[in-house]
């Protein structure tokens, strides 16, 4: 296997993998922090929107020119807005009613239970394929940044790993509670998680390993305009809706601040002639 798709499939392991920390906090706890998690997908998004505007169509626009690199990007941006249309969009709503039906002993709570269980059961295993369907281009974004430098291949596997924390949660909490198995809650978040790593090996089987550079410039200029599209319509709104939007904001900005750091300084300590 060649070390591009190697050093990128690794890197995607790691964001997919952190579905499983998200399943961790509906395992060890039963309620988790939602309010954590929003400031957490708000650092996140100001993580992503900075790769998008800041590295990936910045570079993309230098490279090829100003109208090339906004084609690319804006394409990006309509293909996974076409690509959501058919995507279930996850949600963490608390399922409480539910409860206080389990509480109530007659025959008639317990077949409104059970028949509320199966219907919580089938939304988790939806959202577990949706999620699925998101990580596979998530995984061909991390190939691409990958083909660019370690620096653009890592900046990408941290956002995506921040944000596919929540989704861990997303799919583990209503399989958690229609079947009653920490480990099925788990194991099924995970496996959502590993569609990913499989974008990578696809995708870098099909793409030849030395492309033309301004092809190449052109696709990571369309996948920043696929994280852009990710971070706008799907991340913030459950940040706002967790965290609030006076939070959530600072945390956007706080993402964004980080990463102009970390890049800064990640510049200035490596070696002039490696690849980043």
């Amino acid at each position: 296997m060649d070390s591009q798709v190697l050093v990128a499939l690794g890197l995607s392991m790691l964001g997919g993998l952190s579905t499983s920390l998200g399943a961790l906090f509906v395992v060890i706890s039963q309620t988790p922090n939602l309010k954590m998690l929003g400031l957490l997908q708000g650092f996140a998004a100001g993580l992503m929107l900075s790769i998008s505007f800041f590295d990936l169509a910045h570079n993309a626009i230098n490279s090829i020119g100003f109208l090339k690199g906004n084609l690319w990007f804006f394409a990006g941006v309509i293909f996974f807005s076409l690509v959501s249309n058919f995507i279930p969009e996850p949600t963490l709503a608390p399922i409480s009613g539910a409860k206080g039906k389990k509480k109530d002993g007659d025959d008639r709570g317990k077949d409104i239970m059970k028949k509320h269980r199966r219907q919580v059961l089938f939304s988790g295993i939806i959202t577990a394929v949706g999620i699925s369907l998101h990580n596979f281009p998530e995984g061909m974004a991390v190939f691409l940044g990958s083909m660019k430098g370690l620096r653009v291949g890592l900046n990408l596997a941290l956002a995506i790993a921040l944000h596919n924390i929540p989704e861990g949660v997303a799919v583990a909490l209503p399989i958690y509670f229609a079947t009653q198995s920490k480990w099925q809650a788990f194991k099924l978040a995970t496996l959502s998680g590993l569609a990913e790593p499989l974008g990578v090996i696809i995708v870098g089987y099909l793409f030849p390993s030395s492309l033309n550079p301004e092809i190449l410039e052109g696709l990571l200029g369309a996948v920043g305009g696929v994280m852009a599209f990710l971070t706008l319509h799907e991340m913030l709104p459950l940040a706002f809706d967790y965290a609030g939007q006076k939070r959530a904001v600072k945390a956007v900005f706080f993402g964004m601040a980080f990463m102009s750091a970390s890049l800064y300084f990640l510049a200035r300590s490596l070696p002039e002639d490696m690849n980043l």
